[in-house]
């Protein structure tokens, strides 16, 4: 009679190893040069001041709402080129657009965003160049903003079930 034997059986499989899921050093580099520029723009046109911020909400001045519109224009511009020359991801997949649906809750996500930004004088972008140049306190923005989205991920679940319901 045989012994039955519990040892693992050597294989014969060959495993290839893969570059992990993720961006190359290049892709890192290009968002961190990338940042550092818009940090630049940032603080020198304005943005990151909670005075600007302030005086656009209460319709004083153009500045931002020509900031705002310059970037809306530059984004349809890059989205069409995205579109009419088949531009692909750093990871080389293609860029595709698909449009979220409105519902309330983007209006009253919309209403808080707005009411915070009103408040802090940032939205999430201009938080890290304020930090930058110096306005450490924006850290508290940053927190705020940072417990906003863990919030909503938690809740995301139970905001899906009682939006379906609607």
């Amino acid at each position: 009679m045989n012994a039955v034997s519990f040892k693992e059986k050597p294989t014969t499989e060959i495993r290839t190893v893969t570059q992990p899921a993720g961006m190359s050093m290049r892709g890192y580099l290009s968002v961190f040069v990338t940042g550092i520029s818009l940090g630049i723009v940032f603080v020198k046109s304005e943005i990151t001041s909670w005075q600007r911020v302030h005086d656009m909400f209460l319709l004083r001045e153009l500045h931002m709402y020509l900031i705002i519109g310059v970037g809306i224009f530059v984004a349809m511009i890059s989205m069409l080129a995205i579109k009419k020359f088949k531009v692909k991801s750093l990871n080389g997949k293609p860029i595709k657009y698909k449009p979220k649906p409105i519902h309330k809750g983007v209006i009253f996500g919309g209403m808080i965003f707005g009411a915070g930004w009103a408040i802090t004088g940032a939205c999430p972008g201009p938080i890290y160049a304020q930090i930058g140049g110096g306005e450490y306190y924006a850290l508290f923005t940053w927190a705020g903003a940072m417990l906003g989205m863990f919030a909503f991920a938690f809740l995301k679940p139970k905001l899906l079930m009682s939006s379906s319901r609607c």
